[in-house]
C-alpha cells in the first residue's frame, strides 16, 4: 500500500545493544540515501533501555540525547493492521494514536534485540515487510556458537573453538580456563557469543590475558566463545539477494591495530581496506562461493557481510562469521564493496527494500489453515 505514490518505510535505530552508538551512525547514512520522491519514512528510535520513541527528527534527538520532545511508540503485532501508535500524555491520562502505516521497515539494528532474530520475530507476527534475515538467519548467524556449528556440518571450514557459559566462568573459572588451554595453544581469542563490532573481543597471549578476556566477555553475554587464533588476514565478500544470493567483490582490510577492534573501526581512521583484495583470481572465487553457501545454509536473505580468515603461515582460508545487519555507514565495508561492483548506495537501500517486499510476497503464499480435501 502507498500514500501519494509514496512507499512507508519505518527506519528503526538505536535498540539495546553494546552497538547502540554504531546504530545511529548506519541509520545516517540510510536516511539520507533514501529518496524522498519514492519513500514516506518515519524515523523509530529504540533506547538503551528498550523504549521505542517517534517524532521529529528522532536521530538528531538521540544523538544529541535530547529525547524529551519524543513519544513512546508501539507497533503491535496485528496481521490486518502495520499500524505505528505513539503513547500521548493527556490530562485525562495516557492515549494513543496512529503515526504511520508501514509499508516495510528498515532495522538498522546491530546486535542484540536488533540483529539476534527478536525484532524479526515481531515483524513476523505483524506481518510486516522487513530488510534483512528471518528469525531463523538472524539468530543463527548471530549466536557465533551456533553458526560455527552449522558451518561445521555444511563442510565450511572454520577455527577450533569452545562456548563456555558466564555461570562457569563465574564458578569455576579454573575448569574453564583448562578447557580454553586445551582448545589449541596460545594465542587464543574470546569472544561474546551474540554481539558485534568486535565489543568484548580479547586477543590472549598468556593466561592472564585469557582471565581477563574471559571476564569482559561474559559482561556481554551468558555465552562466552573461545576460539584458536591465527597469524590471519581479513578477507571480507558481501551477499545481496533472498532465495538466490550473489557475492560482491572480495576485500581485504588491514588494521590499524593488532587486530581488527572496535577501536581499529570505528575510533581511528588508519585502517586500510583493499578493495578488491590482493588475492587470486581462484581464492576469490572459492571465498565468494563459501559466503553464498553459508548464507543460504542459515537461511539468510536481504544482506550479509561474511568474514574470513586466511592464515597467512598456511594459506588456508576459515570462515569467521556471517553478519546479518553489518555496519552500513557510505564508509563501512558492506556497501563499499558492492560499490565497486557497481552498485552505488542509494541502489543498494533499494535494493533491499524490494527484497523485503520480494519476501514479504513470498511468505504470503504459505497456507495458514489445513483444508481437507
Amino acid at each position: 500500500m502507498v500514500i501519494d505514490d509514496k512507499l512507508r518505510v519505518g527506519i528503526i535505530f538505536g535498540g539495546r545493544s553494546g552497538e547502540h552508538e554504531i546504530s545511529l551512525l548506519s541509520a545516517r547514512s540510510v536516511l539520507s540515501a533514501l529518496d524522498a520522491h519514492k519513500y514516506a519514512v518515519t524515523q523509530i528510535g529504540i533506547t538503551h533501555q528498550g523504549v521505542w520513541l517517534v517524532g521529529e527528527n528522532v536521530l538528531d534527538a538521540f544523538n544529541q540525547d535530547q529525547k524529551k520532545d519524543l513519544l513512546p511508540a508501539a507497533l503491535l503485532p496485528i496481521p490486518t493492521r502495520n499500524d505505528l501508535y505513539a503513547i500521548r500524555p493527556t490530562q485525562y491520562g495516557e492515549i494513543i494514536e496512529l503515526i504511520s502505516t508501514l509499508d516495510v521497515v528498515f532495522p538498522v539494528l546491530h546486535g542484540t534485540f536488533g540483529e539476534d532474530g527478536t525484532i524479526q520475530g515481531l515483524f513476523e507476527m505483524a506481518d510486516l515487510a522487513y530488510v534483512g534475515a528471518g528469525v531463523v538467519g538472524s539468530s543463527v548467524g548471530m549466536d557465533k556458537g551456533i553458526f560455527k556449528d552449522v558451518m561445521l556440518s555444511n563442510g565450511i571450514p572454520v577455527l577450533e573453538y569452545a562456548v563456555v557459559l558466564r555461570r562457569e566462568i563465574e564458578n569455576d573459572m579454573g575448569a574453564v580456563i583448562a578447557k580454553a588451554e586445551a582448545l589449541y595453544p596460545y594465542q587464543l581469542f574470546v569472544k561474546p557469543a551474540n554481539l558485534g563490532s568486535s565489543v568484548g573481543v580479547s586477543k590472549c597471549r598468556n593466561r592472564s590475558d585469557l582471565y581477563e578476556g574471559l571476564m569482559d566477555a561474559a559482561r556481554y553475554d551468558r555465552r562466552v566463545l573461545v576460539e584458536r587464533g591465527v597469524n590471519a588476514r581479513e578477507i571480507e565478500v558481501s551477499v545481496l539477494g533472498n532465495d538466490d544470493p550473489q557475492a560482491s567483490v572480495v576485500g581485504e582490510i588491514i588494521p590499524s591495530r593488532d587486530f581488527y577492534s572496535y577501536e581499529a573501526k570505528y575510533l581511528d581512521d588508519r585502517s586500510e581496506l583493499l578493495i578488491p583484495a590482493p588475492i587470486s583470481e581462484e581464492l576469490s572465487q572459492r571465498v565468494k562461493s563459501l559466503a553464498v553457501q553459508s548464507f543460504k545454509a542459515i537461511d539468510c536473505a536481504g544482506l550479509a557481510r561474511v568474514d574470513f580468515l586466511l592464515d597467512k603461515d598456511t594459506n588456508e582460508l576459515y570462515l569467521n562469521e556471517l553478519n546479518t545487519i553489518p555496519g552500513f555507514t557510505r564508509i563501512s565495508m558492506y556497501p563499499k564493496l558492492w560499490n565497486a561492483a557497481g552498485v552505488t548506495y542509494p541502489a543498494l537501500v533499494d535494493r533491499l527494500i524490494d527484497l523485503a517486499l520480494e519476501r514479504k510476497r513470498e511468505r504470503e503464499r504459505t497456507v495458514r489453515r489445513y483444508n481437507r480435501v
